[in-house]
């Protein structure tokens, strides 16, 4: 059995994501990717948003010529990253600039003067991507399915699982104009001089059509960022706020119970019988995260047994140092990580607060972290090393994005605050799909509560026994 957690959500509110209500099941597979539309509703009073006259579905996906699973079990196998994929796609068509593609386009259909609602949603595997139209902006009224101050930009930055929701005026000329896709790979080498690491550096695009246009129309082509443009992310994710006040909106909670800081990067492992007699890995708080291989975290929790997890996640990394100093990035005192199943245990109804700190082990990197169960509270962010004297007089604790996933800043930290109130085992892990085997993950196991609805219900009688 692998010990993968997943959450079994409850009916839910079109406007809401992950409920609080919802409950957690322990999973016994290997892990897969898919998607589900969490939806923001189509109009909103207390928003100022206007119904759109459609609502439509943008899945950026990525695509290899091989089994994904063979892929990554051949990385596994020697300790290395995963060969990259060779295409983008825009539900699911690839798109005119990929051979043997280039009829194969996806194509939106418009009317001039009339709004369409894009539901943008990120389901590569390894890749945040830049999305743009040519001549259109895009006003964003949702992240992760929760409303925000409407906020006018021109591309749209999104982490894997992610999903943005958009409007989008038909007010040009009428003609065609390409949609593009392109990869936000912030990876940076670990020393100077090195070669940037392999990413898939191509582009997907579709068309958005106007009706009348005539079909000899040359489609208009967006300037697209750099698959460097670490600026024009942080712009992005930096000047969207929550909606105060509207549909479903929760306050910042104030009074803290745990604190915690948790370092995310890559390191080392000891492999003898890979190259070098390593293998690469990954950490939050030094400790690289091991699935477990006879019966889930939940059926651990739940039926109390022993020798599954042990609950020694730490509050901060066992070695303070100069996180996000390059010259740190190839120290061998610090490489190496140990395996282990560490979680971190919590009270039910406890306020987390944790400051994801980036390090630049083996290079810096983005790094889009998520949580199971809960949304949270993004307080602030920004590059370097966290200051806890000065950076907390920058929380915004009066509109903040309430999230699912955080892209943390590449060098760089984010905090975010949340209330443990869903008893279960909750995943917290990179949504790059390439560093969850490698072990950036840990979990949250939230004990009961006083009461029937807070108390973790068994699981279901047809879970599988695998």
């Amino acid at each position: 059995m692998e010990g993968i957690i997943e959450g079994k959500y409850t009916t839910f509110d079109p406007a809401k994501s992950h409920d609080s209500s919802s409950k957690s099941v322990g999973v016994c597979a290997k892990p897969y990717s898919s998607s589900a539309v969490l939806r923001a509703s189509d109009s909103c009073s207390e928003c100022k948003i206007t119904r759109p006259n459609a609502s439509l579905l943008i899945l950026l996906g990525e695509w290899w010529n091989a089994n994904v699973v063979a892929v990554e079990s051949q990385a596994d196998a020697i300790g290395a990253p995963p060969n990259i994929s060779d295409a983008y796609t825009i539900n699911g068509l690839p798109g005119d600039l990929y051979n043997c593609s280039r009829n194969r386009m996806y194509k939106l259909k418009v009317q001039k003067g009339k709004t369409y609602l894009l539901r943008i949603i990120n389901a590569a595997l390894n890749n945040q991507l830049f999305f743009r139209i040519a001549n259109h902006n895009m006003t964003v009224v949702a992240v992760d399915a929760g409303y925000t101050v409407p906020y006018v930009t021109d591309v749209v930055v999104t982490g894997p699982g992610q999903t943005v929701d958009v409007l989008l005026v038909a007010d040009k000329e009428v003609g065609s104009y390409f949609m593009a896709a392109n990869p936000y790979a912030s990876a940076a080498p670990a020393a100077p001089g090195a070669p940037v690491p392999p990413f898939d550096n191509t582009t997907t695009r579709g068309i958005v059509v106007y009706e009348g246009a005539p079909s000899s129309t040359i489609p208009k082509m967006p300037p697209l960022p750099a698959f460097n443009d670490t600026p024009t992310a942080h712009k992005f994710f930096t000047s969207l706020t929550g909606l105060a006040g509207g549909p479903h909106w929760v306050p910042v909670p104030c009074q803290i119970d745990e604190h915690m800081l948790v370092t995310i990067g890559l390191g080392l492992s000891i492999c003898p019988t890979c190259l070098n007699g390593t293998r690469l890995a990954a950490s939050m708080n030094n400790f690289s995260f091991v699935r477990p291989s006879s019966l889930s975290l939940l059926q651990a929790f739940f039926f109390n047994v022993s020798g599954i997890y042990t609950p020694d996640f730490p509050d901060t990394p066992p070695i303070k140092f100069d996180y996000t100093n390059p010259i740190n990035a190839l120290n061998l005192s610090l490489l190496f990580t140990p395996k282990s199943t560490s979680v971190k245990v919590l009270k039910y109804n406890a306020t987390v607060e944790a400051v994801l700190q980036n390090t630049a082990l083996l290079g810096v990197e983005n790094h889009p972290i998520h949580l199971h169960g809960f949304n949270f509270h993004v307080l602030a962010q920004g590059f370097g090393n966290y200051d806890p004297l000065n950076d907390p007089q920058k929380f915004n604790l009066i509109n903040p994005l309430i999230l699912n996933t955080i892209n943390v800043p590449v060098g760089g930290w984010a905090v975010i605050r949340f209330v443990a109130n869903n008893p279960g085992v909750w995943f917290f892990h990179c949504h790059l799909d390439n560093h969850l085997p490698l072990g950036l993950a840990s979990a949250f196991v939230v004990e009961n509560g006083l009461t029937p609805e807070s108390t973790l219900p068994p699981p279901p009688v047809d879970l599988p026994q695998c």
